[in-house]
């Protein structure tokens, strides 16, 4: 019986092979913050959601492999119809994206339809092409802020990320209620005692938590954001409630810091992504091998889905008269 070479390599030849297959196949290897730390040391690119969402639309190459979770690779394909794109595992998901289904949200939409939707990325192809507007956490305030004050906003599917955005807008929004399960369970108890523990250390938290941990940081903001703000900050030390993946990078970057992972309240010493932990080297290394699993979005739901996620890319570089025009284009009431 033939023996499978994943089983059998170390992870340093996988890692030389992995980098061997990128050359011949013309790929970019692309990797969420959240991923195990030697993926992310041997990714192309690395980001958050909007920063490879970018990125996959920028790139020349022929197949992109996304090391992240099913929506990102997803949003990849729906960019780049023409690349292969391929994740290490398809049940790489999300609690987010699962907690609103296209059908619900459709239904939502159909109730409320002189409402603008506005709509987180973590979601699927589905809820995209029901969206007006897709954003990401680093870009929301943003979008909300280009929108007219009297238009009436969803915001989807976050409501964490909404509370948060509304409070900094002073806007009213119409919250789906979904949650992150990572970002859900950040304890404010267990958190007040480590910062005790640790007094000069900052507190920082990306807005998918709750509003009893935000109203603790000392600064919010994307992932991409937190990592920034651990270089440019004078402290020496930080509470990191996030995915601790993203702690690797923060460690690269500025090696001389100290990061605690802020804990949740199962006990737990950090906070684990195990959707985003369904990808591993040797499952990497397999979709390279095979070509398989891609990402197939049908024609006619990539180019719905596809606007949206147009309109958040150009609007985070668009002035005010060049914003007004991108959502005054939006068709109203909504009709599915």
């Amino acid at each position: 019986m033939k023996q499978d070479p994943d089983t059998t390599m170390t992870q340093a030849e996988m890692v030389r092979d992995i980098l061997r297959m990128k050359e011949e196949m013309r790929a970019v290897i692309l990797a969420h913050y959240y991923q195990d730390s030697i993926i992310q040391d041997i990714a192309d690119i690395r980001g958050d959601s909007f920063e490879l969402s970018r990125r996959a639309r920028e790139t020349d190459a022929d197949v992109i492999v996304f090391a992240g979770v099913h929506f990102m690779a997803e949003t990849a394909k729906i960019l780049n119809p023409e690349k292969t794109v391929l994740i290490p595992d398809m049940n790489a998901g999300c609690s987010l994206a699962e907690s609103a289904p296209a059908h619900l949200f459709r239904r939502f939409r159909e109730q409320h339809p002189d409402h603008l939707a506005v709509t987180y990325i973590n979601c699927t192809a589905e809820v995209k092409a029901l969206s007006d507007i897709i954003c990401t956490s680093s870009s929301a305030e943003r979008i909300l802020a280009r929108i007219p004050e009297d238009q009436p906003v969803i915001f989807a599917p976050d409501k964490n990320l909404g509370e948060y955005a509304r409070a900094k807008t002073g806007r009213e929004l119409l919250l789906w209620q979904g949650v992150c399960t990572v970002h859900e369970q950040f304890s404010e108890r267990r958190i007040s005692q480590l910062r005790a523990e640790h007094p000069d250390a900052e507190f920082i938290a990306h807005p998918e938590c709750e509003g009893v941990v935000l109203r603790q940081a000392d600064f919010v903001g994307s992932t991409g954001a937190l990592l920034a703000h651990v270089q440019e900050s004078a402290a020496r030390a930080f509470i990191v409630a996030t995915e601790s993946g993203i702690l690797h990078q923060m460690r690269s970057l500025s090696p001389e810091k100290e990061y605690i992972p802020a804990p949740p309240e199962n006990g737990c010493a950090c906070s684990i992504c195990d959707y985003m932990k369904v990808n591993t080297l040797e499952k990497l290394h397999r979709c390279m091998r095979e070509r398989t699993p891609a990402v197939e979005v049908e024609e006619d739901l990539r180019r719905k889905a596809l606007r949206p996620i147009e309109r958040m890319l150009e609007l985070a570089d668009a002035d005010t008269e060049e914003a007004k025009r991108i959502v005054s284009e939006i068709s109203l009431p909504f009709s599915a």
